[in-house]
C-alpha cells in the first residue's frame, strides 16, 4: 500500500468514520452520502501498489484504479467508500493499520465503522440497524439508548469489521452498525438510509436529508418489480 498526504486535516480530537464497499455496497453508500452532503475536503489517499485483478471489458483488459480517500470537516475524518476492498490479507491490515495510526495522530476519540448484516428477516421498507462495540462496558450503554444490538456471534470479514478488532487492539472505543439487507447482490440504499439515522442519534450530528436515497430505494423496487 501506499499512502500519500496532500494536507494537514483542521480537526480537532475528531470522530472517524470508516467503510469500505460491502454486501449491498451499503458501506460506500453512507460513506459517499455524507462526504457529498457535509462537502469534505480530501486530505490523503491510499492506493494499492500493485493490482490483484483486472477487469475484462470484452476483448481488452483494463487496470481498476484501487484508491480511496481521507476526507474532513468539522472535527470528523472520513475514510473508504468508493470502490472494493484491499484483495489480499497485508493490504488489508496494512490499510487498517493506517486508520489507526490517523487516529492517533489526531487524537481521534471514537472510530465508527458500518456495512450490511444479511438476514432472513421480512422488514419491508424498515430495516433495522444492529451494532457490536470494542467492549461490553460499550454496549451496555448502547442498550440504554434502546440501540439494537447483533443478535448472534458471528465472523465480520473484510475491512468493515477487521477496523474494529484494529481499534481494540489500540485501545481505541469503536462501534461497529449494520444495516439489515435480504438481497446482497443489489445497493441497499433503505439499510443506509437507517444507518445513517442511527450514527444521528450515536453523534448528536445531522448527516443531511436521505429522502435522495429513499428515491433510489423505490427505484431499484421498480427495477425488481418489473
Amino acid at each position: 500500500m501506499e499512502f500519500i498526504q496532500n494536507e494537514e486535516p483542521l480537526v480537532k480530537k475528531p470522530i472517524i468514520i470508516a467503510a469500505m464497499q460491502d454486501m449491498g455496497n451499503v458501506g460506500s453508500i453512507v460513506i459517499n452520502f455524507i462526504n457529498e452532503s457535509l462537502k469534505t475536503k480530501k486530505f490523503r489517499i491510499s492506493k494499492v501498489l500493485h493490482p490483484t485483478y483486472v477487469i475484462d471489458k470484452g476483448g481488452y483488459v483494463d487496470i481498476p484504479n484501487e484508491s480511496w480517500e481521507y476526507k474532513y470537516t468539522d472535527d470528523l475524518i472520513i475514510f473508504g467508500g468508493g470502490k472494493g476492498q484491499p484483495q489480499n490479507t497485508d493490504e488489508l491490515n496494512a490499510l487498517c493499520q493506517d486508520v489507526i495510526d490517523i487516529a492517533k495522530k489526531y487524537s481521534a476519540k471514537f472510530i465508527y465503522t458500518l456495512g450490511g448484516f444479511h438476514t432472513n428477516r421480512i422488514f419491508k421498507d424498515e430495516p433495522k440497524t444492529y451494532i457490536t462495540t470494542t467492549s461490553i462496558e460499550l454496549t451496555k450503554q448502547m442498550q440504554k439508548l434502546n440501540i439494537d444490538t447483533t443478535p448472534q456471534k458471528s465472523i465480520i470479514t473484510g475491512f468493515n469489521g477487521l477496523i474494529l478488532g484494529f481499534a481494540k487492539m489500540n485501545s481505541i472505543q469503536g462501534i461497529g452498525m449494520y444495516g439489515e439487507l435480504n438481497e446482497p447482490e443489489i445497493p441497499q440504499y433503505r439499510a443506509a438510509i437507517s444507518i445513517i439515522k442511527t450514527l444521528e442519534k450515536l453523534t448528536y450530528r445531522k448527516f443531511g436529508n436521505t429522502s435522495q436515497l429513499e428515491i433510489m430505494a423505490q427505484e431499484i423496487d421498480r427495477k425488481f418489480k418489473n
